[in-house]
């Protein structure tokens, strides 16, 4: 009709306000990606790059390589996760709370941090090495290449499966095991056939985010690696490598990296919508007590576990106090890792690490909720756009994130490069879908009738939501925001393109400290990110009065 325009209203401002944003700094930095790619460095066109990454085996096999240690990853963290968390969920477990702390705590580390610490303890002179070649006569395998990766990361990686799974098996019904046993089903072939069956949804959404870490992960295949070389290490090879640098040989590689995973992501959505189902526990599962040697197996399997992946970060913050000289553990503890630290930027990096922190954690949370709005409230086309946008740069490799932005802003109209306003936009990039999903699922669980009862007793669209919806969604909101925020600090992959001297967080001064040999140094700068991001979970714990993370 003549007279019917469309309706500016405040979420109309918030759709075209978020789309220009991915357009602009997501979009525009990909295409940019794609226009190097196809280019060879005197400007002219050409698909050689292409031609070379497919052509030579060298290159190709970094793909297979990828898939093939993010698949072991993935399989070996849920073999150990789902049991982790069945035992938790179901039984009372002493020292739980403690078990959920650490765990938390385990996969919270950045990575390179944990493949560090292994070649410290396992490497060829590594303590754990030492001691029992010396004192047992036993030979360790080799901590370097593929199996090396796989141990390190599925470690690292299954307590994100723990915390998954403990919120599915959560919302399992009591009546639904009940009818199950009274026909029949029970013990393992009941846990098999209905409790997983139940969290089919979970398993595959937990799936695809330690896929997704594994196969994005670089600072674990560069440290300990070696000869088996992974997609993401290739990236920045070409990029950033000593020699041999290829800006536009790594555009196409990151182009590639783009597709895959891209792929792998609606891959994954498709399954998840073929077991699509609805759960609420009217009755939740009532923790038993474990009893004889199922319980002490039990309490055996969990402890074990935890200790294990724990041991990296209790044995980096042993080092922080030990004498070192370069690579060489002395005798004797002091305080003079700390002290050395200090004269090396760590009264900069603890700065920048908490300025582009809190500033991007500020534009995730605003960002997330307007966005989580959006999908359950207003759905459309642009605004199912605008979620898609937001979740595939978690599912990217961190690296092609940081090159991207370079390509986009190192010339006008807009000059980010080398600011500490480009790695603020790129840890808002990457790390979002965190809150996005949790402040998602959260929303989708408040009825719609309370801000249409708000309105009808005269308030605004905008005022009930600020005032009575948002505070609704709080805790998704803080749940979210946690792993946000932790992957924040420990952000290392596209920081490592993106940062210089003065823009240097605490992750990157670690880093910088391996890559030079200095134990005691790297030791004192990780010790203090395990401080920060212990402190975070402890804060989240003590505010929400939860013990576990929703997502």
């Amino acid at each position: 009709m003549k007279g019917k325009k469309i309706k500016f209203d405040f979420w109309t401002i918030i759709t075209i306000s978020l789309l220009l944003f991915f357009l602009i700094f997501f979009v525009y930095p990909m295409y940019g990606i794609v226009r190097e790619s196809i280019v060879n460095p005197e400007g002219e066109f050409t698909f050689a790059n292409f031609y070379r990454f497919f052509s030579e085996p060298f290159f190709s096999r970094t793909i297979g390589n990828s898939f093939r240690v993010s698949i072991a990853i993935t399989v070996a963290s849920l073999l150990l996760g789902i049991p982790f968390s069945y035992f938790y969920t179901f039984y009372r477990l002493k020292g739980a709370k403690l078990l959920f702390i650490i765990s938390v705590l385990s996969c919270m580390s950045a990575p390179f941090l944990g493949a560090y610490a292994w070649i410290l303890l396992l490497g060829r002179s590594g303590a754990i090495t030492v001691f029992l070649r010396n004192y047992l006569g036993i030979e360790v395998g080799s901590i370097y290449g593929f199996g090396g990766i796989m141990f390190v990361l599925s470690l690292r990686l299954f307590p994100l499966i723990f915390i998954y799974m403990n919120g599915a098996f959560k919302n399992i019904d009591n009546s639904l095991l009940e009818a199950s046993a009274n026909l029949g089903c029970s013990g393992i072939k009941r846990f098999f056939k209905v409790i997983l069956g139940l969290s089919m949804p979970t398993i595959l959404a937990a799936s695809l985010v330690v896929f997704m870490r594994a196969f994005a992960d670089f600072g674990t295949p560069l440290l300990i690696g070696e000869g088996f070389r992974t997609f993401p290490v290739e990236i920045y090879n070409q990029y950033l490598g000593e020699v041999g640098r290829n800006f536009n040989f790594a555009s196409a590689i990151s182009v590639i990296a783009i597709v895959l995973t891209a792929l792998i992501f609606f891959v994954q959505k498709f399954l998840i919508s073929r077991y699509k189902f609805s759960i609420r526990a009217l009755h939740p599962v009532e923790k038993k007590k474990p009893k004889g040697i199922a319980g002490i197996l039990m309490h055996l399997y969990c402890y074990i576990l935890i200790i294990a992946a724990f041991l990296p970060q209790v044995y980096i913050i042993y080092l922080s106090f030990r004498n070192t000289s370069g690579g060489i553990i002395l005798e004797g503890y002091s305080l003079g890792n700390y002290r050395a630290a200090m004269g090396r930027l760590l009264g900069r990096s603890i700065q920048n690490t908490l300025i582009m922190g809190i500033g991007s954690m500020a534009i995730i949370v605003v960002f997330s909720v307007l966005i989580a709005y959006l999908v359950v409230r207003r759905t459309n086309l642009i605004n199912n756009a605008i979620d898609t946008m937001s979740i595939l740069p978690f599912v990217m490799p961190g690296a092609v994130v940081g090159i991207a932005l370079v390509v986009a802003f190192n010339r006008g109209p807009l000059v980010l490069t080398g600011t500490m306003a480009i790695m603020i936009l790129a840890l808002v990039i990457r790390r979002m879908p965190f809150t996005v999903r949790s402040a998602t699922a959260t929303l989708m669980q408040i009825p719609m009738s309370i801000e249409e009862a708000a309105i009808s007793l005269g308030a605004s669209k905008l005022k009930a939501f600020v005032r009575i919806t948002v505070p609704m969604m709080s805790a998704g909101i803080l749940s979210g925001a946690i792993l946000s925020w932790v992957s924040v600090v420990t952000e290392l992959a596209s920081s490592i393109i993106l940062y210089n001297n003065r823009t240097i967080t605490l992750t990157m001064s670690a880093y910088v400290a391996i890559t030079r040999g200095n134990i005691g140094l790297a030791a004192a700068f990780a010790s203090v990110l395990t401080l920060f991001t212990t402190l975070t979970l402890l804060l989240y714990l003590a505010i929400s009065k939860s013990e576990d993370i929703k997502l």
